[in-house]
């Protein structure tokens, strides 16, 4: 099946979704902006940013905030929703298909994301699985817009098809299932294998594995020391396409108060 729907084209449309669905939204919005208010930027940044994560199907905005300040706040102790300390399946994608009332309940969002469930944008993308339909949609969108290049490139009902069917396995589902297991690796891999560069009582880790294919949310021992640095890579070779990304918003006037690592957290080594 595959092999057959792939397309260069469908290729390059999945690498860029990695980035502007996965590093954008997932890193750069649900991560950095809206947990830990790493930088500040104008409303309708924000709320792009957040639609693009929405579209990596890891649920509302508040919801995914709420679970990770979680994780901070219990890092790798009982409570914490997805320690791969348990075991590495559990904490790589085991936590999301075991019903957890501490997890799934409004109550959740009143305690850890009260700043974003107290507007009304982010509480309706939670209501009635709005953020699903919010998915569906962008996947909608793209399936036309890749019907109406194709009916202009290649004028066939069946070349048509097969080019819209390659750019929505590619570019919507292929890169979906890739987002999650990105994301999941953090809290799995991330926690297990690397080094540590600061002492935080619990078990992150700085994997470079996780940090090349996560465009720099590997370096979680780093964002564990500091967890309000808009920059996970504290050295030279720690590259991090995400904090590179909010200096471009900054350069462009996009961003603001840009917090970086505090010198006064001294490392380990």
């Amino acid at each position: 099946m595959l092999p057959y729907f792939f397309s260069w084209t469908g290729l390059i449309v999945c690498g860029l979704g990695l980035y502007i669905f996965g590093t954008l939204g997932v890193n750069l919005g649900f991560h950095r902006l809206l947990t830990h208010r790493s930088f500040r930027c104008p409303r309708w940044v924000e709320r792009t940013v957040a639609i693009l994560g929405v579209c990596c199907l890891q649920e509302g905005p508040a919801r995914w905030v709420a679970i990770h300040r979680k994780h901070h706040q219990e890092s790798d102790e009982q409570p914490d929703p997805h320690s791969p300390l348990v075991t590495f399946l559990w904490g790589h994608v085991g936590w999301l298909i075991v019903e957890n009332l501490d997890t799934d309940s409004y109550h959740l969002l009143q305690r850890y994301s009260r700043d974003l469930a107290s507007q009304p944008f982010y509480l309706g993308l939670e209501k009635k699985l709005r953020w699903l339909w919010v998915y569906i949609a962008h996947a909608l969108a793209i399936a036309a817009a890749a019907f109406a290049v194709a009916w202009f490139t290649e004028p066939t009902p069946a070349g048509a098809l097969k080019f819209t069917a390659s750019i929505v396995l590619w570019g919507v589902v292929v890169r979906t299932v890739l987002v999650w297991h990105i994301t999941w690796s953090v809290n799995s891999l991330s926690h297990l294998f690397g080094y540590q560069s600061f002492q935080t009582g619990e078990n992150s880790r700085n994997n470079w594995f996780v940090a090349l294919i996560s465009n720099g949310e590997g370096w979680h021992n780093n964002h564990h020391g500091d967890q309000h640095s808009a920059a996970h890579g504290h050295r030279w070779y720690e590259f991090d396409v995400t904090y590179l990304s909010i200096r471009a918003l900054k350069a462009l006037g996009l961003a603001t108060h840009v917090k970086t690592h505090d010198r006064h957290k001294e490392p380990l080594a």
